[in-house]
């Protein structure tokens, strides 16, 4: 009987509608109050999206990195478990013409301390990538970085890679590919 009541009112409310569904979670969406720091800093700028892709690059970040954000990921950066997200800011309405930056926005004491890392030209793409030996391929000589820390990622598909660690005093960064 009491199941039968359970069934009754469970039809009830679906077919009136009023069963609550989850909202689709936004991979792109940035924390809580970072928006608004965020926001008047990069006036006209916003996060890289996978509809900001061309074909190809949206196809190659999906097959790593799924559905997630290729503008935003959370990273344990300064190895502090503080809130810490790269992030990867676009302008122009032009793909020809796109301005970018990498940008480290950390939490601390309620207050955001964001860091710009890198500008370039075009949509790229950021992700994080565990501690360990990243190997510079050209540059001053052969540059190597022992991250002890989560690393970013900085890539423009088809042309070039960027690793960015935290050594404990300053961000320090490699060419991986180009």
């Amino acid at each position: 009987m009491r199941l039968q009541l359970i069934a009754s009112l469970a039809l009830t409310l679906l077919a009136r509608g009023e069963v609550a569904t989850a909202a689709p979670i936004d991979p792109c969406a940035l924390p809580q109050g970072l928006d608004s720091k965020i926001s008047p800093k990069f006036q006209g700028a916003h996060l890289v999206s996978l509809a900001d892709l061309d074909d190809y690059d949206r196809k190659l970040y999906k097959k790593d990195h799924g559905s997630r954000c290729p503008g935003l990921v959370k990273i344990n950066f300064y190895g502090d478990g503080k809130p810490t997200w790269a992030l990867v800011l676009i302008s122009g309405t032009d793909p020809k013409k796109t301005k970018a930056e990498l940008i480290v926005a950390r939490q601390l004491d309620g207050e955001w301390d964001i860091r710009s890392l890198e500008t370039t030209d075009g949509t790229p793409v950021v992700w994080r990538e565990g501690p360990g030996k990243y190997e510079g391929m050209y540059g001053d000589g052969i540059k190597t970085i022992h991250a002890t820390n989560p690393v970013i990622v900085f890539c423009g598909y088809g042309s070039w890679a960027i690793v960015y660690a935290w050594n404990g005093r300053e961000v320090e960064k490699v060419w991986v590919s180009d």
